[in-house]
């Protein structure tokens, strides 16, 4: 998204369904991997004044201010970069369980957002919330973003909370595991009817 955000272009259709990974092999023992965006089908130049003011996108992604009739911005991005982080933490698709229609983008614009789960490092969650800025010029740069996580790949800045986080996701599929277990030992269990 930095090198389109470079470009002086914006996506204006971001979500997880056009990130793509890749396996670019370098020889027979070293592999590289790489995500890639795909669909640049409705990029634009950022600083288009069209008056083409179409709604494009899969709901839960689209910023509120474009619903509001702003246009598509970097800004705008940035939203939907938000969300993409979400639904890494989750595996689960933003708003699944509700329905995509004018009722959740009444609820988009009162503020609502995909619920934060209790295993997702604060630190990453904090810069979830600022992507979800409903001001989009408080929202971070896709630079600040991509700086943010260099620091915590290559300077282990904010280990400890990215630790803390892993422990809290290992005791929440513990838990999830043994009341599943539990569940499949009731649904096994012979039916005794009373009196016998």
């Amino acid at each position: 998204l930095e090198t389109i955000h470079n470009a002086d272009f914006i996506h204006r259709d971001l979500h997880s369904g056009n990130i793509l990974f890749d396996n670019i092999y370098l020889g027979r023992l070293f592999k590289r991997y790489q995500w890639k965006i795909g669909d640049l089908g409705l990029s634009q130049p950022a600083n288009n004044t069209s008056s083409n003011n179409e709604i494009y996108g899969v709901m839960p992604y689209i910023a509120p201010e474009i619903f509001k009739g702003s246009a598509f911005s970097k800004n705008s991005d940035v939203y939907c970069m938000g969300m993409i982080m979400w639904k890494l933490t989750t595996g689960c698709k933003p708003f699944a369980y509700v329905k995509h229609d004018i009722h959740l983008v009444y609820k988009i614009l009162n503020g609502e957002r995909p619920k934060i789960t209790e295993d997702t490092p604060e630190c990453y969650a904090d810069l979830i919330k600022s992507c979800w800025d409903p001001n989009p010029k408080k929202r971070p740069s896709i630079k600040k973003i991509r700086n943010t996580f260099g620091s915590w790949f290559y300077k282990n800045k904010n280990i400890k909370q990215f630790n803390l986080a892993e422990l809290k996701r290992n005791e929440l599929i513990s838990s999830k595991s043994l009341v599943l277990n539990l569940l499949r030992n009731l649904i096994q269990m012979p039916f005794i009817q009373a009196g016998h």
